[in-house]
């Protein structure tokens, strides 16, 4: 069973410690749990928009205008959609001990890139290489 971990509420992962050490870890759980809790109460305030919003407007162009905020609202919690499945891939990796490691050379993210984007599975070397090639097969 896992210990609880304390962390101040000021803490934050420095680089002179053992990476990716107890409080780093923890740190990086909270995050995500945080992000994820605000991802699905703004999901749930844009369904009970949704559902409270339906209302006939006689106006074409204020109807139409209504339809338009709501597809982009729709676009935006897809987006977000996507984001908490990422999430819960990073506590995933958090679980299996494999997170803040590159999936492609195993070398150990930076601290700031994890900080910035607790998702990433990359590290910046990693990503820039990946994003060039992807670049470079697109333009053919």
């Amino acid at each position: 069973m896992k210990q609880d971990v304390f962390l101040a509420d000021d803490y934050t992962p420095a680089e002179d410690e053992p990476f990716m050490n107890d409080k780093q870890v923890e740190y990086f759980r909270r995050k995500l749990l945080n992000w994820k809790a605000e991802l699905l109460a703004g999901s749930r305030d844009t369904i009970e928009g949704l559902q409270d919003g339906t209302r006939n407007i006689p106006d074409v162009i204020d109807r139409s205008s209504e339809e338009t905020d709501r597809a982009l609202e729709l676009r935006t919690r897809d987006r977000a959609r996507k984001l908490v499945n990422k999430i819960e891939g990073a506590l995933r990796r958090i679980d299996e001990g494999e997170f803040g490691y590159c999936s492609v050379t195993g070398d150990p993210i930076s601290l700031k890139r994890l900080d910035a984007r607790p998702i990433a599975i990359m590290s910046l070397e990693a990503q820039e290489k990946h994003e060039r090639r992807e670049k470079v097969h697109r333009d053919e």
